[in-house]
């Protein structure tokens, strides 16, 4: 597979992932939503709560889909292991590791706040715990690849 198609298949799953958002942070999760606070009138109150509080989360969802496409831009333009690509996979790292922090600890002020559940606290820990290991992975990555560029550019200044 040429990198220019690679690129291109990158962009296309980009862009699927940011539509299935758009319909789960749009649509399914308000309507869930509205459908829970409907059935059990006594968690009502903590519906705009959790909706602010899961619409917050998408923001950085679509910051990662914005690096992953610059980073499929430069990969088509044949730069796949260059400075600027090491960067924006630190910056992931760093966003998904924010992430998992709002998360773990919004769910537990929404507990203390007695607007949580203990199952779903448990569940937000699986949650954490990926977007953890996901900023673990663009770490490392971000590592190699910087190290790949710095052993390309020596390699370009030999020949």
């Amino acid at each position: 597979m040429s990198q220019k198609s690679l690129s291109k298949w990158m962009k296309i799953i980009l862009f699927i992932f940011g539509l299935c958002g758009i319909a789960i942070f749009g649509l399914v999760i308000p309507v869930i939503g509205s459908d829970l606070k409907n059935e059990y009138l006594e968690f009502a109150f903590a519906f705009i709560p959790w909706l602010v509080f899961i619409l917050i989360m998408a923001i950085p969802c679509y910051a990662v889909l914005v690096l992953g496409w610059k980073i499929a831009s430069s990969i088509g333009n044949d730069n796949s292991f260059s400075n600027a690509n090491a960067k924006r996979l630190k910056y992931v790292s760093v966003i998904a590791l924010v992430t998992s922090i709002y998360n773990f600890a919004g769910n537990v002020v929404f507990l203390l706040l007695n607007m949580n559940h203990p199952s779903i606290l448990i569940f937000s820990l699986f949650v954490t715990f990926v977007g953890i290991a996901i900023s673990a992975a663009s770490a490392i990555l971000s590592y190699l690849v910087r190290k790949a560029a710095k052993l390309q550019e020596q390699s370009d200044l030999t020949i």
